[in-house]
């Protein structure tokens, strides 16, 4: 993995089931870009099991793995949202819901056999799932006249930058994109260029 890459998935996974002592551990994964994108996987998941007693799960979101957490949902304390946060590092994935719905078989596990698992339905979840590695980009405009767009075209082509959007009316407006590792210097080869006006885009904070 380079600095300019994450690893996530981009459908949900297959439904996987974990028998233990009569307990049952259904697992799944979910895409997630926002807060709001767990609630509503979850409160999905609290109408097909609306007989189950735990939902247990850990989330984390950001390209740069910023933000997580993780809710034991009434079981004791760090012994099933931590355990599936730490499938989530352990396969090093983000903008990801891992959930585990748990139906009590009325044999109690201990906190021991909680960890094991939902460790291993949380894995089971995420082996399911189809993991894909995207890159981090980032973007910045040029706008120059008709006379320079040969000049600007060529320039993304040698620089491995990607026009994402042109828009061709009274002048040339491109919109590029280009990994973040690269960003700094294909920006400044584009800045330094006689007849490119460039701007980068403002960050939302």
């Amino acid at each position: 993995m380079t600095e300019d890459t994450y690893k996530t998935i981009l459908k949900p996974g297959q439904e996987t089931l974990y028998k233990v002592k009569g307990s049952k551990f259904f697992g799944y994964a979910f895409p997630v870009e926002t807060e709001e994108d767990v609630q509503q996987a979850i409160e999905q998941l609290k109408k097909k099991h609306h007989k189950a007693r735990h939902f247990c799960y850990a989330w984390q979101l950001g390209k740069h793995y910023e933000h997580y957490r993780a809710n034991d949902d009434g079981e004791p304390s760090n012994s099933a949202g931590m355990p599936i946060y730490g499938q989530l590092q352990n396969f090093n994935l983000t903008n990801i819901l891992v959930v585990s719905v748990r139906y009590f078989g009325g044999t109690k596990l201990g906190v021991g056999g909680l960890i094991s698992a939902y460790k291993t339905s949380a894995q089971l979840a995420i082996e399911a799932s189809e993991i894909k590695v995207k890159r981090i980009t980032k973007v910045f405009y040029v706008n120059c006249e008709y006379d320079m767009m040969d000049v600007a075209i060529r320039l993304a082509n040698d620089l491995n930058a990607e026009i994402i959007h042109q828009n061709l009316e009274l002048d040339c407006n491109y919109t590029i994109e280009v990994r973040l590792d690269d960003y700094d210097r294909v920006f400044e080869n584009f800045k330094s260029t006689y007849g490119l006006h460039v701007r980068e885009k403002k960050e939302k904070k």
